[in-house]
């Protein structure tokens, strides 16, 4: 498998031989308006969103793609500029019925709902469990979703979305053994709520569930809301002593598998 980190969210993997756009959020820098009310701690909190540029084209971004994976609808995951680039008829996958839905009404003729015995052109993909935060901010935020890929001919990739570490990231660890996993580790806050995916406490709870398996950490300095920076997540893995298994791409990095 070969995974690109793109940004923020939008990972382009290629695995068994398949092309995978996964959470496409492909405007230009500025092209949207900040996120409300951000954490006092996010270093980005007035600036428009995204708050850097894509490190590649959007035509390059977008070609030979076979499938497209949306873990949820929030804009930055799935957003006006992918759904004006992607051609209509590409096989898309999403959550649930509703937001298959929503995005059937944008024009996508193939659209599926992930589930955890989908198959798509012999390739397993299993949806996992999320949670967007703890507590009451789960009302706010809405349902999130993962993806466990796998093939005879490959490594077990879990891609976890935007999930902070809780027992139903535990249970696909010990359920699906991936040697890959993806995590959104930006520990992106609003100003009351808590962390809407990983921190680096987070991160390191993940590593000890799965010590064998390499990490791979985006979702990072992107949109105005993110409060934990690449540099400080690998300065606290490498206090940890734990900075060999856990990755911090640059955007526009990729890695092989």
């Amino acid at each position: 498998m070969n995974i690109q980190q793109i940004r923020n969210a939008t990972l382009i993997v290629e695995y068994a031989g398949k092309k995978f756009l996964v959470d496409p959020y492909l405007g230009e820098k500025g092209a949207y308006p900040p996120l409300p009310s951000p954490s006092p701690h996010a270093p980005d909190g007035d600036k428009n969103n995204p708050v850097v540029d894509l490190p590649v084209s959007l035509e390059e971004i977008t070609a030979g793609i076979d499938a497209v994976i949306v873990t949820h609808t929030h804009p930055d995951h799935w957003d006006k500029t992918a759904k004006e680039a992607l051609p209509k008829d590409i096989p898309l996958f999403t959550q649930n019925a509703d937001e298959a839905e929503t995005i059937r009404n944008e024009g996508f003729q193939h659209v599926e709902v992930l589930h955890e015995d989908t198959v798509f052109e012999e390739i397993q993909l299993s949806k996992t469990k999320g949670e967007h935060g703890r507590g009451e901010i789960l009302d706010v935020v809405g349902p999130v979703c993962g993806v466990v890929f796998s093939h005879e001919s490959e490594q077990t990739l879990y891609v976890a979305g935007d999930t902070v570490w809780y027992e139903g990231v535990q249970e696909a660890i010990n359920l699906h053994q991936p040697h890959v996993i993806v995590v959104n580790a930006g520990d992106n806050q609003f100003a009351e709520g808590g962390s809407l995916v990983m921190g680096k406490e987070d991160v390191y709870e993940l590593q000890q569930a799965a010590p064998g398996a390499k990490i791979v950490a985006v979702h990072m300095e992107a949109v105005n809301h993110w409060t934990l920076s690449k540099e400080e997540l690998q300065r606290f893995t490498e206090e940890k002593g734990i900075s060999s298994n856990i990755l911090v791409p640059d955007d526009g990095e990729a890695y092989r598998f």
